[in-house]
């Protein structure tokens, strides 16, 4: 009986392993190669994500490192985001983990480690806009739609596309979105602006069609998303935004739409990279 439990201790609880570091290596290199995440094996090592390893250095893997279940290996087209999205986490979160930035580029066959709570780790909206969106006086049935923008622009401001959309559109009310959502340039990058639209609860200005901009709420991204993607901070605020939305107006998924698929007139907007597919699969389904 006790030769079994030793046995079976042995197989619960591998060694170790010690690595030495090849003339090359890279301290996030040696992580992906073990299936661990560069947090990981620097804490392992007493060492910062950013630390240097030199040829001839040993390091100590963690026991858990061949047997790492929260892993996901890249594939074509892949994105940080969409793999966060799809984990449910931010993609800050999952760069922070696998010490990388936001910006970094990803390729295929590359492993990623995903955090192991990471379902429950989505991305909220600041308290006073939560506090906007549930103070608004929504009569039921008010609104059907919700629909996403991108400005075209490289740079914006709430300011800046009011006075546009008053002085060069002739737009009584001004500013033709409910929301905004800055990219960095004019705004901070994923800072949501709360236009007087939604607080007053006034019909739209940002479709072609009257009898749709009465019942669809707009929600404009800072950017041209022909030329770039949103941010990464853009799309997860504009998740919580939506879902925020969902929920007050009591709409299902149904109701999410691009400017281009709802338009009576034909548009590009939000342009060509905007990732219309996956996020709207990352949104969380409401039943009624």
């Amino acid at each position: 009986m006790a030769v079994l439990t030793l046995v079976l201790c042995a197989v619960m609880a591998a060694p170790e392993q010690s690595y030495r570091v090849k003339r090359g290596d890279t301290l996030y290199g040696i992580a992906q190669r073990h299936g661990i995440s560069c947090a990981v094996l620097a804490e392992r090592n007493g060492l910062s994500r950013n630390y240097h390893v030199y040829a001839g250095q040993r390091l100590t893997i963690p026991a858990k490192a061949t047997a790492q279940p929260g892993s996901y290996t890249v594939k074509r087209g892949d994105t940080l985001y969409d793999i966060a999205q799809r984990h449910g986490i931010t993609s800050a979160t999952l760069a922070k983990y696998n010490g990388l930035s936001q910006d970094d580029n990803i390729y295929p066959g590359q492993r990623l480690s995903i955090p192991a709570k990471a379902k429950s780790a989505r991305a909220a909206l600041p308290g006073s806009v939560q506090r906007a969106i549930d103070k608004a006086p929504v009569r039921s049935g008010r609104w059907k739609y919700i629909v996403i923008h991108h400005s075209g622009t490289d740079r914006g401001t709430v300011k800046g596309m009011d006075k546009y959309h008053r002085e060069v559109r002739h737009m009584e009310h001004g500013l033709a979105y409910h929301f905004v959502i800055g990219n960095g340039n004019g705004m901070d990058d994923g800072e949501v602006a709360v236009c007087r639209r939604w607080t007053r609860q006034e019909d739209g200005g940002h479709l072609a069609s009257v009898a749709q901009n009465k019942v669809a709420l707009g929600i404009c991204l800072v950017g041209n998303f022909d030329k770039r993607r949103p941010t990464s901070k853009q799309l997860e605020r504009l998740r919580a935004l939506v879902e925020a939305l969902m929920a007050r107006c009591r709409l299902t998924l149904s109701a999410v739409k691009t400017h281009q698929q709802i338009n009576v007139v034909h548009t590009r907007c939000p342009g060509a990279k905007f990732p219309t597919k996956s996020f709207l699969a990352s949104l969380k389904a409401r039943g009624h």
